[in-house]
């Protein structure tokens, strides 16, 4: 009998809970539809006749009204498996109650929009032509607003670059991968970093491409019909679950896209490109010579996968652009989040296994504060209340202000490495400190196998699925490993706010004709614990440019002077700076097998013995922006 009633008692808990859900989703539609006029569906034209899926929630009133406008390569259908989907009108209704209209649109080749896709919704011309589309509507009051987080941010600066007269602000979150080249940055929308591909893309790929061969509305659909059929289907591809730990493990890496079975038309295309191919200037990324003619206010964040080319493209803006107007209206957040996860933040912010503290902030208020003064052209004080940069400082835990990027008050001071010639693992000699090397090389070897690679161990990454977890963990069971040399100063007698760009330059030598060497940033705590901060890595071959391929000649000596990092981190006292530096990080990025060759289309690797020099001929260094008290 208990049993009995056990699962009659179920039965109703779980009915009652669907009942609840089902009410909470009726609850935001009918909410929804008080305030707006919901019009989905519609097919906006593009230059080519090609008709792009677009959704408007607009406030109900006779006065001509702004809009927020965010443009997704991801699926905003209100139906899905047969369930309505509550997120679009849940964002819709806070968009609409704040007095915009929100239009949200499917970039070409994605679900209900006609065409085919590319990363980014090339051509750019669909970014113009939608605002044109828009400005022209009755009920627009001409200025627009764009609003998104990753791949509804990235295509946002290259269509600023277009001038449109309609653009009038824009928001861009977590958006590197839309970040093209950018002073030393070659990082061409997050595929490479220092000349070694990221996976991030081979994972992220599998999950979105839509195969050519997809279902597809026939030409001439009306309105009605359209959302009719979205009742019913959604169009999105049901992908198979894939294990990316194993999945990217697999060689040649232009094939592990085909390997698990997915859609390889845009893969294939950009795994062959060098990383200042030709192809990378035709696309939808954003360069550093084209001119942002738009106030913007950015987003980013300490572990996302590009927070260095993301703060780098903000100076850009805010040095080089030729209008004052526009240098002098950017506005900077920096979060100690994973990739788009800044409203997560909670009284105890754990990113990946430390505890960095509150680090909530009012991103809403500020944001609709933004949009109040650009696009209702309100003469509010967003700019009194708002300083140019906030950003969060780990350790200390506290939201910190400036008037630009790095703070005035940052000052580089060099960090050299040095040992007794065995700085192998946590267990080895080696030493940071600020004191010049002697003349004396006592250099660390290590063998690089790139069959055997240091694994991924937290970081600052995205989108791969089970194959890296993001953030900070303890790396002292990875520093054991021989094959990664650790460098760490003596506790430091008094706290250090290291708050800036992180440049660093090593001297090594292999006897490979190529290589790659990383470096990771660690705040170590006085019971061992070892934090990772931000790491960065190095093709050899690209030592001397993006341009070129020069590779090395056994045994000697050469400068190589890695992409730099950026964090904002409190050192205690008693804590202590380390760095790691090895030749592998995977799977984070591509493992380089030591060829020589293209690397993307071989199987076969060569083990390395690489060595880092540390001398007063070769002072290998880092460099770290300390704010002065």
């Amino acid at each position: 009998m208990k049993t009995i009633f056990n699962a009659i008692f179920i039965s109703i808990s779980i009915f009652s809970s669907g009942i609840t859900q089902a009410s909470a989703q009726s609850d935001i539609f009918e909410k929804l539809n008080e305030v707006a006029i919901v019009d989905q569906k519609v097919m906006v034209p593009m230059r080519d006749g090609i008709r792009l899926a677009t959704d408007i929630y607009r406030p109900k009133t006779d006065k001509k009204v702004p809009i927020i406008f965010s443009r997704t390569p991801y699926n905003f259908n209100s139906w899905g498996d047969g369930e309505q989907r509550t997120r679009t009108a849940e964002k819709a209704y806070e968009v609409v109650q704040k007095g915009y209209a929100y239009v949200v649109q499917n970039e070409r080749g994605r679900y209900y929009s006609e065409g085919e896709w590319d990363i980014l919704g090339v051509p750019l011309t669909d970014g113009y032509d939608a605002f044109t589309w828009m400005k022209e509507q009755t009920w627009s009051n001409g200025k627009i607003g764009t609003l998104g987080c990753s791949s509804t941010a990235e295509w946002q600066m290259a269509v600023a670059a277009l001038d449109h007269p309609s653009y009038a602000a824009m928001v861009p979150q977590s958006f590197g991968a839309g970040v093209g080249r950018v002073g030393n940055y070659f990082e061409q929308g997050n595929w490479y970093r220092g000349g070694a591909e990221q996976l991030l893309f081979f994972a992220w790929l599998y999950s979105v491409e839509h195969d050519i061969y997809k279902p597809r509305i026939p030409e001439g659909a009306s309105q009605e019909d359209l959302i009719r059929i979205s009742r019913f289907y959604d169009l999105a591809p049901e992908n198979p679950p894939v294990d990316m730990s194993q999945a990217l493990a697999h060689l040649p890496i232009q094939d592990i896209i085909q390997n698990i079975h997915g859609k390889k038309e845009v893969f294939d295309k950009m795994v062959r490109r060098t990383p200042n191919h030709e192809d990378w200037y035709k696309g939808g990324l954003y360069h550093d010579d084209m001119e942002i003619g738009v106030p913007g206010f950015w987003f980013a964040s300490w572990y996302d996968v590009s927070i260095s080319p993301n703060l780098a493209l903000f100076n850009h803006v805010r040095t080089n652009s030729k209008d004052e107007f526009v240098r002098e209206n950017q506005y900077l957040v920096i979060a100690p989040t994973l990739h788009c996860r800044y409203t997560r933040a909670t009284e105890n912010t754990i990113v990946g296994e430390r505890n960095v503290g509150d680090a909530r902030l009012n991103y809403g208020e500020q944001i609709y504060s933004w949009f109040d003064l650009w696009l209702k052209e309100e003469n509010n004080d967003f700019k009194n209340r708002t300083p140019r940069v906030q950003y969060y400082t780990m350790g200390s835990n506290i939201w910190q202000s400036a008037e630009e990027w790095p703070p005035k008050e940052s000052e580089l001071k060099t960090y050299y490495l040095s040992s007794a010639g065995k700085a192998n693992s946590i267990n080895g000699n080696g030493v940071l400190s600020s004191k010049k090397p002697k003349a004396m090389n006592s250099p660390d070897s290590f063998v690089y196998d790139p069959m055997n690679p240091v694994t991924s161990y937290g970081g600052n990454v995205c989108c791969t699925g089970n194959a890296v977890k993001g953030g900070a963990y303890d790396q002292q069971a990875m520093e054991t490993r021989q094959d990664i040399l650790v460098y760490t100063t003596e506790p430091l007698k008094e706290g250090t706010e290291v708050t800036g760009f992180i440049e660093s330059t090593l001297y090594i030598s292999s006897d490979a004709r190529d290589t790659d060497f990383t470096i990771k940033l660690i705040d170590v705590y006085p019971d061992g614990r070892a934090y990772n901060l931000d790491e960065t890595i190095q093709r050899v071959r690209y030592r001397e440019g993006y341009d070129k391929e020069v590779f090395m000649e056994k045994d000697k000596v050469y400068k190589i002077d890695l992409t730099p990092m950026a964090t904002s981190n409190y050192f205690d006292k008693g804590h202590s700076i380390r760095i790691e530096v090895s030749s592998s990080n995977f799977p984070r990025f591509a493992r380089n097998l030591n060829t020589g060759g293209r690397n993307y289309d071989e199987k076969e690797a060569v083990i390395a013995t690489n060595t880092v020099h540390h001398s007063k001929q070769y002072p290998s260094q880092i460099r770290l922006p300390i704010i002065k008290k």
